[in-house]
């Protein structure tokens, strides 16, 4: 089910909305749409990285791949 929710954006904002919507053939509730799953997206991943590197202080895991490479 969709639901509705208004935005008020900078002229200068939703007119780059709405030249990007053209370029792409696709609606501007689209477009948000999709803005709005990939913030969620990358705000929840850093979440869990945050929670996941924290027991990871301290130790030499000092990145990304180091802690995939212990997981793996």
């Amino acid at each position: 089910m969709t639901q509705s929710i208004t935005v008020a954006l900078p002229a200068d904002l939703k007119l780059a909305l709405d030249d990007l919507s053209k370029r792409e053939g696709v609606t501007a509730d689209e477009v948000v749409g999709q803005a709005i799953k990939e913030h969620l997206f990358l705000r929840q991943f850093r979440q869990l990285r945050q929670r996941l590197a924290s027991p990871a202080q301290g130790s030499d895991a000092l990145t990304d791949q180091d802690v995939f490479d212990r997981v793996s």
